[in-house]
């Protein structure tokens, strides 16, 4: 097993894209850009205590998630005081967007965290295919399943939150 340290230089690079690839979503005046969001990211790693990880691959899936979170409370600082008025848009990748292009930051997070009480498995394929942008067989390799297992989740879960976020957009 590495450790943090030994591994992140290895992948720094590809850490910068993932981080390139959420931004991609966020408004353009965000005040964070990729180098910010993977420091922010490796910071919240390096406070894990002692944590190895067995693969590249394994350490992106996890910083992939640090980076959602670092996106988030980034999101809920901005906006706190507002409650609603100046919301973070995000624009998700195109295979869950359609219908809707554009979903507040704060409600996918919500929504992904009603998932993953149901379905933990499809919140991680979801945040390393359209948070991360990581292919179909890089998940299906990160997360040790079968690449149709990654797409048949993908799809699962796109439904899920499709329906949790158009149901939140219409109570509003």
């Amino acid at each position: 097993m590495a450790k943090l340290d030994d591994l992140v230089p290895e992948v720094y690079e590809e850490l910068q894209r993932l981080a390139a690839h959420a931004l991609r979503a966020e408004r353009v005046s965000h005040t964070l850009d990729p180098s910010a969001l993977v420091h922010e990211a490796y910071l919240r790693l390096a406070r894990t205590p002692a944590y190895a990880y067995v693969s590249r691959h394994q350490l992106l899936g996890v910083a992939a998630r640090a980076m959602r979170h670092v996106l988030v409370d980034h999101a809920r600082h901005r906006n706190r005081g507002k409650r609603g008025s100046g919301a973070l848009r995000v624009t998700l990748s195109p295979e869950i967007a359609a219908p809707m292009p554009d979903v507040d930051a704060l409600a996918l997070q919500e929504a992904l965290e009603r998932l993953e009480a149901l379905d933990e498995q499809q919140v991680k394929i979801v945040e390393l295919r359209f948070i991360a942008g990581l292919s179909v067989e890089e998940v299906a390799e990160v997360l040790e399943i079968s690449p149709r297992t990654v797409k048949r989740d993908s799809m699962m879960a796109r439904a899920w939150l499709l329906r949790e976020l158009g149901a939140g957009e219409a109570r509003a």
